[in-house]
Parts: C-alpha cells; structure tokens; sequence
C-alpha cells in the first residue's frame, strides 16, 4: 500500500498564504503563528541542498559561499510592506550568498551554473533581476536568482518551496554591507527608504562612486559627471558624518568558532552576541525560542564553513563597513584625480 505524499509544510500553500494575511491584518492565531514557523523551518533543507550543490561548484576557486534564514521580523514586515504578497510565494526565505572578486566571474560561474544538470527549477528570465546591468534606485547592486526545490523521491514535503541566490562582488558587498549597518545604528533604513532621506542618497551616490572607480561600471547616476556624484556624495557626508560615523565604529572581535551554524543576535543597544551549534535541528529550535523571547532585538541564523567566511558574508552583524570606506576613499580620489578623502 502507497504511503500518502507528504503534505506542504504548514499544511498546504493556501493555509501558509492565509496565515501571512492574518499577520497582515495584525491578528494572527496562535494555529497561525505555528504554521508559519512550520514552513519557516522546512526551507533549512532547501538551504542544505543548495549549499551542497554551490560549495561542490565554487571548491578551489576565489568564491565565498554562506547561507541564512530569513529574520521572522524581516519576513513580518515585507508582508506589510507589500499587500499583495502571498506568504508561500515568498521567494527569500531561504538565502545563498555567493561573494565573487569580480563582475567577470560572477557571470562566469552563474552563465555555467544555469547549465547544470538538477531537478530544481530556475523561476526567473535571466536578466530579471540583475541589478548590475539595472541598479535599482537605492544604488543596491548585485545578480538574484530564484530556484524552485524539485525533487522526486528524497525531500518531497519541499517541493514548491523556493531559495534565492544572491550573487555579488565585494565592492557590491562592501556597499550592501555599509547600508546594513547603518540600519543598526541610525533611525533610517536606505535600504527600505525609510528615515533620513539624506542616508539614502548618500548610499546610492556612493553606489555610483564605487561602480565608476572599481568595477568600470554605472549606479543610479549615469548620467552625472564623476565631479558631480563625488562632489554630491561629500556635500552630504559633511551635512550627516556618515562616513565619521562608520569609521568610529568598533568592530566586533567575535569567533564562530569550527561549529558550522550560527546565530547572531543585536541588542536595541547595538552589541553582538554570537551563539553557535554543529547540530542544524537545534540551532532552528534555539532561533524559534529567542525570536519569541527577544522580540525587540535582530536575530539571524546562517551558515559558512570558517569564521572568515562569516564575517565576510554577514559583516553588516559585526558593524564591520571598514571595506566600505576605504574602497569609497579610493573612489573619490580616483573620480576627482585627487589624494583620498
């Protein structure tokens, strides 16, 4: 006798979709509340998956892979801010980060890892979301791609489950990073337009820099000369000292350790705490319970084979912009024709 296929995490799409509306509405059931961790926790084996198969293709080359789940509260607010998402069609929950040294080798490795040969399915046309080709107007640039899990025999409860891939260079990850931190420790968010209008375009004037002097590429400003986006750049810089304000940060002296998952967790007042675990089932427990006992603080949970990696990949936990200033130092030099800033 055939055993029943497995149902969709949370019972099925429509049950997740419907329980994303009630957190919506802002009256979610405790039933709610427990199918969307149900689903939340399904997309770990999406993640493995995906890890397995992308540190398989980047072993012995200059690529810095890492993987994270997506914040309850980040996933939370999205359906706020966007009405008309359906909680199961939300398509980065589950995240890989591929760090590359250059725009080459990123659309190298992605033109050669669209070839490969695996059930999982591409969901996106290919330029869709490649915002080096188009940045987006907060001067965010990078390449996405949105895999949908397939998988016949092994893992069937997670089919219809979807990972994003995030691929970047480290100028590009540099800047991401710096607007990260500066959602830490200011009331603004560039990255969500949010706050002080001046931090966002400080960032995507940045963005512009960075692209001209580094990468022999565009921002949001092609059309301004370089004199301009530098001169526009350091007009605000002296009105907000966003670059004084990220020099003066500490960065945190925090090992991860040889254990391969971790959480990272910010306090209201800005300090890091580091908690790691080599068993992937517990470190999802312990993130659930935290979540529902720091309510007010960022938790995150993610994964990297070495301390390096996750400090490169997540630096923004560990108010790390360092990177940031002196390639932006470079830039404006560069554009101007004069010593660094």
């Amino acid at each position: 006798m055939n055993e029943p296929a497995p149902s969709f995490p949370g019972g099925s799409k429509s049950r997740v979709t419907r329980a994303g509306d009630a957190v919506r509405a802002g009256n979610p059931s405790v039933d709610d509340l427990v199918v969307i961790a149900e689903w939340r926790a399904a997309h770990r084996g999406v993640l493995n998956t995906f890890q397995s198969i992308l540190r398989n293709r980047t072993r012995n080359r200059e690529i810095t892979v890492a993987q994270r789940h997506k914040r309850k509260r980040t996933i939370f607010d999205k359906l706020q801010r966007l009405p008309g998402m359906q909680l199961a069609r939300m398509d980065d929950v589950a995240g890989c980060r591929l760090i590359f040294p250059s725009t080459p080798k990123l659309y190298e490795f992605r033109k050669q890892f669209h070839k490969a040969r695996f059930r999982h399915r591409l969901r996106n046309e290919i330029d869709k979301y490649d915002y080096i080709k188009h940045p987006k107007s907060t001067g965010y640039r990078g390449v996405h791609d949105v895999y949908e899990y397939v998988n016949s025999i092994v893992g069937q409860n997670l089919r219809g489950l979807y990972v994003e891939l995030q691929y970047r260079t480290l100028v590009q990850h540099a800047w991401a990073t710096a607007v990260e931190v500066i959602g830490f420790i200011t009331e603004s968010q560039p990255k969500f337009q949010r706050g002080d209008g001046r931090y966002e375009a400080a960032m995507a004037l940045a963005s512009e820099i960075l692209a001209r002097a580094h990468e022999d590429s565009n921002g949001p400003f092609p059309d301004l000369s370089d004199r301009e986006v530098v001169e526009r750049f350091l007009r605000i810089d002296e009105e907000i000292g966003l670059l004084q304000m990220l020099r003066d940060l500490n960065a945190a002296n925090k090992e991860v350790s040889t254990n391969r998952n971790a959480i990272l967790l910010v306090s209201l007042s800005g300090q890091l705490e580091v908690r790691t675990f080599r068993d992937a089932t517990e470190a999802i427990r312990v993130l659930f319970d935290l979540e529902q006992q720091r309510p007010e603080a960022d938790i995150v949970l993610v994964r990297a084979d070495t301390t390096d990696e996750v400090r490169l990949a997540f630096r923004n936990y560990f108010s790390d912009a360092r990177d940031f200033i002196r390639l932006i130092e470079q830039g404006c030099g560069k554009l101007t024709g004069q010593p660094s800033v």
